[in-house]
């Protein structure tokens, strides 16, 4: 059992560290703002701080731990803009807003989209789940941009055996549910070809 953690950890940090060459292999120009964490998800466990972060979003930039403030947190990724799977899920999720807002709980979505990306995703997304949006606002949640996987590979969200045309993984879809005092309470994994059930996500808020 020691060596096959010993062997996992190595092949982690091996994964990690490639992250950081390939990244600044890609962008010699500005290397300082392409940096991948050596934190992957399977040292984050139930009870930690949830590692905070400043990410552009469709709402601006935030900062992690002052966006979810005394709030419950559903911190979800997904693999790609314009995929049916997802454009379903973030759909369900604007659906569900009322229900996540009466157990005071914000939602926050990411993928390795840049934010051009995403604003244009979002208005399929709206007309295609048939989602009101008489004030043009788009989803009521923000989304994350995170194009060079800083917040991914900070969650450990990358899947290896998942890569885009330019070389870089893509996230698996991953659900972390986070309580007020920014503790990781939840952690869900599901393959890129399978949608998540938010109302079981529901569920495990009232649980």
């Amino acid at each position: 059992m020691a060596s096959l953690i010993g062997r996992y950890c190595r092949r982690s940090l091996f994964y990690s560290n490639s992250l950081i060459s390939r990244s600044c292999m890609m962008n010699r120009h500005h290397p300082s703002s392409y940096k991948f964490s050596s934190t992957v998800s399977n040292n984050l466990r139930l009870g930690d701080k949830a590692p905070n972060f400043t990410a552009e979003t469709t709402y601006g930039k935030i900062e992690f731990h002052e966006f979810i403030g005394d709030s419950w947190c559903i911190f979800f990724s997904h693999p790609a803009d314009y995929t049916p799977v997802c454009t379903t899920e973030l759909g369900m999720v604007e659906k569900l807003q009322a229900e996540f807002s009466k157990r005071n709980t914000k939602c926050i979505g990411l993928s390795c989209d840049d934010l051009n990306d995403h604003q244009g995703w979002i208005k399929d997304i709206i007309e295609t789940q048939n989602i009101n949006d008489k004030d043009g606002k788009g989803l009521s949640y923000p989304m994350i941009a995170d194009k060079e996987r800083i917040v991914a590979a900070l969650y450990g969200m990358l899947d290896d055996t998942n890569i885009n045309n330019d070389g870089l993984p893509l996230t698996v879809r991953s659900v972390f549910i986070i309580g007020p005092d920014k503790t990781i309470k939840l952690m869900l994994t599901y393959p890129a070809s399978t949608g998540r059930n938010f109302d079981e996500i529901l569920r495990c808020i009232d649980s």
